[in-house]
């Protein structure tokens, strides 16, 4: 799923290539992806784009009086800047967003789940946004990580887009790694310096990541992550020290960390081989 810097990074490249054009219209491409009735899509047709931010792992649109337009691409969407505009139907398409004078943009999305989706939003209203926490490299998830009690696993926080917005598996895992803590540590039990050196670690992973990212062109391409550390790399040898990552697996995700560093070498069950094994 792409991330915070993955996000950031395409909002720079979508306001660049269409803020300040007039939407010239929109072509639903998969009835179940718009979450909203009202205000009407159609409201936005003749308003001029004043620029393309992120909240979390979403792209927010600013039509201007406080109309705005969300995109999220959950695991499989993607984006196309097509130019010149296209107008073919794809197989995949979520959503195709056309302007006047600038190139048009495509949310498509691979996979079954179909669970990419948009909004819109009227003035005061901030739909699925409302009940984010605060962002990853804010003072305020600082003070948070700093201070709080809380005793789930740091690797469940840091996922949790209610307690902090923008992360997710694949940084959070190279956070983890680089910070040296087990994936299955719970905040409360860090100390001081062990809080300190996971925002430390927070901050250069999503820094890193968002450079790499900035070095793309166009949309959002199929492949995301290919700058990630040790996450989806189980089996390879620690960057590190060398030792052999492992991972626990889940139904639907997976954790990548090495022993050495991170559990004082202690390899963690994987739920996955023990259902298995019974």
């Amino acid at each position: 799923m792409p991330e915070l810097p993955e996000m950031q990074a395409l909002a720079e490249r979508l306001d660049a290539a269409v803020a300040g054009g007039e939407l010239a219209g929109y072509q639903p491409l998969q009835f179940a992806a718009l979450k909203t009735f009202d205000p009407d899509p159609a409201s936005l047709v003749g308003r001029t784009l004043e620029g393309v931010g992120r909240r979390g792992k979403y792209l927010v649109w600013d039509f201007g009086a406080g109309l705005r337009l969300l995109i999220h691409l959950s695991q499989g969407g993607r984006v196309d800047v097509e130019d010149p505009p296209k107008a073919t139907k794809p197989k995949q398409g979520v959503v195709r967003l056309r302007f006047t004078g600038r190139p048009s943009v495509l949310v498509k999305e691979f996979g079954t789940e179909r669970k990419a989706g948009w909004w819109v939003l009227g003035p005061g209203d901030d739909g699925p946004m409302a009940g984010l926490g605060p962002e990853a490299t804010s003072d305020e998830f600082a003070e948070l990580v700093r201070h709080s009690d809380d005793r789930r696993r740091v690797h469940t926080i840091l996922r949790d887009q209610r307690t902090v917005a923008g992360m997710g598996r694949g940084y959070t895992d190279d956070a983890l790694h680089r910070a040296k803590l087990s994936p299955y540590a719970s905040l409360a039990s860090l100390s001081a310096p062990q809080r300190e050196g996971l925002l430390t670690a927070i901050h250069e992973v999503l820094e890193e990541g968002l450079d790499h990212e900035r070095a793309r062109r166009g949309g959002l391409p199929a492949k995301v992550g290919d700058h990630w550390i040790v996450h989806h790399k189980h089996g390879q040898p620690c960057p590190a020290c060398g030792e052999t990552m492992q991972r626990v697996s889940y139904e639907s995700y997976e954790v990548t960390y090495c022993p050495a560093c991170q559990t004082d070498g202690k390899v963690l069950a994987d739920r996955r081989l023990s259902r298995l094994l019974k």
